[in-house]
Formats: structure tokens, sequence, C-alpha cells
């Protein structure tokens, strides 16, 4: 069990993590209070990769004062993405992502720090993903940057750069200005 408290103690993040080399599957929430960009909601989600750390599977249903809503992202064994709401099913190939990063979650960045500097021993590599904005729930493909040293990994997205501090498991301890591991 792992929990990160937000910088601006409006938000939490619990996930109840398996990992067996580079597969993880996990179970999570996250929690956000009411705030001048959004109203309070809180998510619940379920992640499972490949052997390989690909995402194979993520799964999220989000409840707000204003209602609920489910959102499914899967990816076939083609390659191909499909992001399911009750309103729509979306098919693509997300630029030929492999993971899925959620906004302002620091589980969400370990999958692919454990995947490509623990297994490959990588320094630097540059992925397109599927990104997750919350509460929204919009779905973009997004180009990001991961540098490797020692015990921190800087991570660039277009405009934004931060340099998040992991432990010997690769797993995010602290994400500055976002979410620190308590």
């Amino acid at each position: 069990m792992l929990t990160w408290r937000g910088a601006d103690a409006d938000r939490l993040e619990q996930v109840r993590v398996n990992i067996s080399g580079s597969r993880v599957r996990a179970y999570g929430r996250i929690i956000s209070a009411e705030t001048a960009d959004h109203e309070a909601f809180s998510v619940s989600y379920e992640l499972v990769t490949t052997e390989s750390g690909v995402t194979r599977r993520l799964s999220l249903r989000m409840l707000k004062a204003s209602g609920e809503s489910q959102l499914d992202i899967s990816r076939d064994m083609d390659g191909r993405w499909m992001v399911q709401s009750p309103d729509s099913a979306v098919h693509s190939d997300f630029g030929g992502a492999e993971t899925i990063d959620v906004e302002l979650s620091p589980f969400f960045k370990t999958v692919p720090i454990r995947r490509f500097a623990m297994a490959r021993g990588a320094e630097s590599v540059e992925l397109p993903v599927v990104y997750l904005s919350l509460p929204s729930y919009s779905v973009d493909q997004m180009d990001v940057a991961y540098r490797f040293s020692d015990s921190q990994v800087q991570v660039s997205y277009p405009g934004v750069s931060s340099t998040l501090v992991v432990d010997d498991e690769g797993l995010v301890r602290d994400y500055p200005g976002v979410a620190t591991r308590i």
C-alpha cells in the first residue's frame, strides 16, 4: 500500500500495488477536494500491465456531487487502444503509446519509470503516452521524456518539467509541487 498527500493538502492518492518483474496490477483511489478549477471528486482505478510493463487496461470510476461516470481504456494485442465511456467508444493508436499517464498522479509516473529505468538501465527515454486529465476524463496522446539519474527522474511534458525522487524499487517518493509519499 502506497499513499501520497497532495502538496496543496487537498488531494490524496492511495494504491495497493502487486509487482512481479515489470508486470503491475494496481487498485487505487485519488480523492480531491473542491478547488477553483473543479468540484470535489473521487476516482477509483484498476490498472493491469503485461509481463513487459505495457499497459493492458485501466478502468476508472469517478464520483462527484454532480454524478458518477466510468471510463475504460484498454489496449489490444495489435497496439490499438479503445477508450470506452457509457456514451461512446473511441479507437486510436495514440501515436504508438504503450502506457497511460494520469494527471497529478505519482503512481502512474512509476509504471514507465520501473519499466525503463529498472529493467533496461536506461538513462533517458522519450515516449508517447495516453494522457488522462482529471476530473474532465479527457484523453490525449502526449510525448513525455524521462531522464534517469541516481534516485531522481526528470519528467518533461510539453511546457512542464518536474524532477521526481524515487526509491530503490523505482516507486515515486516525491513529486515536487504535486505530492509526497507518506
